[in-house]
């Protein structure tokens, strides 16, 4: 996708979900409010296409502004989450929406010759494959994460130590792009999708870690947890989606926060995956290293106080 086209797209979602939040369109009084729904969409489209987690962040923001709403009504919670992740799921679709493309016709044609003969064929079973563990966990372990994994004081740490983790990896040697991974090794960066279930651990930050482990380049490595994002990010809309909104009557007063945090997430994880993709063509992962190990440290600074409690 053209940077023009980019932030074209993103100004213009942007705008929409700013003047739907402002003229409260849709929104029920006492509810989750379209502001804070539009703050939690911008949350949503930079942390989860950054390295610093957005399940973190999506709990912190609330703990912070002493937001309570989504925490004591789970099933709006729930279905609100959807809407975030389904508009991350469409700014990487559009802006990677050639390679989606052209790995998906490639994966079809493997199929119906029924053999492996390319490049983009190789890769697009390593992806396929590679979605597999995280999609089983994450079915599997939706509750238990829910009921013991979360809060602030765990948030922290996870920043932190997946924060050295990432500082880490990347003080390796660039010396592989996505074709050169093999199977097993993009096998195992799809494994470690499943720590990111953990909130503060991050899926962009630790497929990118496990990525630079194996030594990608470091803009191979978000390229390809990108790519690994859509098929596991798809299947979790799919699910969640079935299971609670589908299967299960929406809230009062969710129209106007699911579709202005829908429109703020895919507005700002446009850009954040061009601005990540530019800085690390230059740069090392080191800011993103500094920013986890900040928010760490803050997140005990406000326990420490008392201004908020180590539990949400």
């Amino acid at each position: 996708m053209r940077p023009k086209l980019v932030y074209g797209v993103a100004a213009l979602l942007l705008l929409v979900a700013a003047i739907l939040a402002a003229a409260d369109v849709g929104e029920k009084a006492g509810r989750l409010s379209d502001w804070q729904a539009f703050v939690l969409g911008v949350t949503q489209g930079l942390t989860e296409l950054l390295p610093i987690s957005s399940s973190g962040h999506l709990i912190l923001v609330p703990w912070l502004a002493d937001w309570h709403y989504l925490e004591v009504h789970p099933s709006f919670n729930k279905t609100f989450d959807v809407a975030l992740h389904l508009g991350t799921l469409v700014a990487v679709v559009a802006y990677f929406w050639e390679d989606v493309a052209r790995y998906v016709s490639a994966w079809f044609r493997s199929v119906g010759r029924r053999s492996v003969t390319t490049m983009d064929e190789r890769i697009a079973w390593w992806i396929f494959f590679a979605t597999i563990p995280a999609a089983i966990a994450g079915a599997i372990g939706e509750s238990p994460i829910e009921n013991h994994l979360g809060q602030p004081w765990q948030i922290a740490i996870f920043m932190a130590v997946f924060g050295v983790l990432l500082w880490l990896a990347d003080r390796l040697p660039q010396e592989r792009q996505i074709g050169d991974l093999g199977f097993w090794p993009a096998f195992v960066v799809g494994i470690s999708q499943i720590l990111a279930l953990m909130p503060g651990v991050s899926r962009s930050g630790i497929t990118i870690t496990t990525g630079r482990f194996f030594r990608l380049e470091r803009d191979a490595a978000a390229r390809f947890a990108f790519l690994l994002l859509i098929p596991i990010v798809f299947g979790a809309v799919v699910y969640k989606g079935l299971k609670h909104v589908v299967l299960e009557p929406l809230p009062a007063g969710s129209v106007g926060p699911f579709v202005v945090g829908t429109m703020a997430a895919a507005a700002v994880g446009l850009v954040a995956i061009d601005l990540l993709l530019g800085y690390v063509r230059r740069h090392d992962y080191t800011l993103f290293v500094v920013y986890r190990l900040v928010v760490a440290v803050m997140i005990v600074l406000v326990i420490a106080s008392g201004w908020r409690g180590a539990h949400f």
